[in-house]
């Protein structure tokens, strides 16, 4: 009977890897489309048939690389257009997650305000043109290794959930960051508290002058540092992560500074659902930018594109206070921003014999960004455990998006947790410059000695 079971388990195990094997380049045909029907990166051009969802109409670059956050006057300036509640669940239907449902149902307070849609996300032409180079070159082995794949985003033309999950992790960031990330953990009474981070971050991948590109087995593509700042209970501690392709030893390296032994380690638990440093155990490290880290653990369906009321251009909300933002059970609905917009939906099913404390997740990922807006998070009995929600605001001065804030809701306790909160900190640096060494054990054990 033991026996019946293992081998039970090994052809589940075999039959979900078959499942994901190699992913085919797209057809210079089929490639074609980008720029005509299909904007430069992949998005449907036109608008849907009512109008709800205009065409593309992208916006120019503007703005400074440091000291201001982004704006709009234009699409700040709208009205709504309609608020969801609880009883008007019914009237949209599946264009809500069942995250959005779940808090429209348990909390009567709980609203979502929806404006005008606006289809304004653009990027540099360099990443126009390696994109269309790498839809026809560019294929993914398995889950975890993009082969022949440079600069731009790697699958503008989608076959499998995988490779959408990859176009959201090597989007064009600008090449260098340096952010000061604000994070709230806000109890069901609405006290929140603190903590300070200062990222640096250095992409290589899509890097504007010099693109290093994957490789099967050869897939770095970020260096990441963060160090708290507050509470005191936790500040001087250091996360490095040279993020590569890949899994095991191919994959991501990682190392800890901590204060209280003065010196920085390999960290190999800097992966999955370990928690983030700080973070109180409600955030892990796989939720940090909505999703990354390695994708072996689970299966990954392309379910299709779907138009969905989504979180999109929060500029207000990115530059509010966190005072205004603090609400019990939930950030304010009252400064974020609703729209309709079409989505990439992909479902994460655990393989068997994998372990992880998602049993599966819905991911919805915007068509114009690759950015992922949403994900329902089900744990293994099936029920609806944590809801992301990622407040999407452009940067027209590095031609990018971020997700500011992020939320993470936690429905069996009543408490949300907030994450790349700017507003009361300084605005990114993108002009940040990083000498040769910086992002290596040895040179942040030699920093934080000093």
């Amino acid at each position: 009977m033991k026996n019946m079971k293992r081998l039970s388990m090994c052809s589940a195990m075999l039959l979900a890897l078959v499942a994901q094997g190699a992913m085919a380049k797209v057809g210079a045909d089929e490639a074609a489309k980008l720029g005509g029907a299909l904007t430069p990166i992949g998005a449907e051009k036109a608008g849907n048939k009512d109008g709800s969802i205009p065409a593309w109409t992208p916006a120019p670059q503007k703005g400074k690389l440091s000291g201001e956050f982004a704006s709009d006057a234009a699409i700040e300036a709208d009205k709504p257009i309609d608020t969801i509640t609880a009883a008007s669940i019914a009237k949209y239907g599946d264009q809500l997650s069942e995250g959005s449902k779940y808090l429209l149902k348990t909390f009567p307070n709980y609203k979502m305000i929806v404006y005008p849609s606006h289809r304004t996300v653009s990027w540099p032409d360099f990443i126009y043109k390696s994109t269309a180079a790498n839809a026809t070159t560019c294929e993914l082995k398995g889950t975890d290794d993009p082969d022949n794949c440079v600069q731009g985003f790697p699958f503008p033309i989608p076959k499998s959930g995988a490779e959408v999950i990859w176009n959201h992790r090597l989007k064009w960031r600008g090449d260098t960051v340096r952010r000061n990330n604000d994070q709230l953990n806000v109890d069901a009474s609405g006290h929140g508290q603190t903590a300070q981070l200062v990222e640096d971050i250095s992409f290589l991948y899509a890097n504007s002058v010099n693109p290093v590109p994957l490789k099967e087995g050869k897939g770095l593509f970020l260096y990441y540092l963060s160090k708290i700042m507050s509470p005191a209970r936790t500040a001087g501690t250091m996360i490095l992560v040279n993020e590569s392709a890949g899994v095991g030893a191919s994959g991501r390296a990682a190392w800890l500074y901590a204060p209280a032994l003065k010196r920085i380690r390999r960290a190999p638990a800097v992966c999955c659902d370990n928690p983030y440093e700080g973070s109180d155990g409600q955030q892990f490290y796989d939720q940090v930018d909505m999703y990354n880290g390695v994708l072996e653990r689970y299966t990954w369906k392309l379910v299709g594109k779907k138009e969905m009321i989504i979180p999109y251009n929060n500029f207000k909300m990115s530059r509010a206070k966190y005072a205004e933002i603090v609400n019990p059970n939930f950030p304010n609905p009252n400064v974020a921003r609703y729209e309709k917009h079409r989505v990439w939906v992909v479902e994460a099913n655990l393989v068997p014999g994998e372990r992880h404390t998602y049993a599966k997740r819905t991911l919805y990922v915007d068509e114009d960004s690759w950015d992922i807006v949403m994900i329902d998070c089900y744990d293994a009995k099936g029920a609806l455990f944590n809801f992301q929600e990622g407040f999407l605001t452009p940067q027209p001065n590095v031609q990018t998006v971020f997700t500011v804030p992020e939320v993470i809701h936690h429905f069996d306790s009543g408490r949300y947790f907030m994450t790349a909160l700017q507003a009361e900190g300084k605005p990114n640096d993108y002009s940040v410059k990083y000498p040769d060494g910086f992002f290596t054990d040895s040179a942040v054990q030699q920093r934080a000695s000093k």
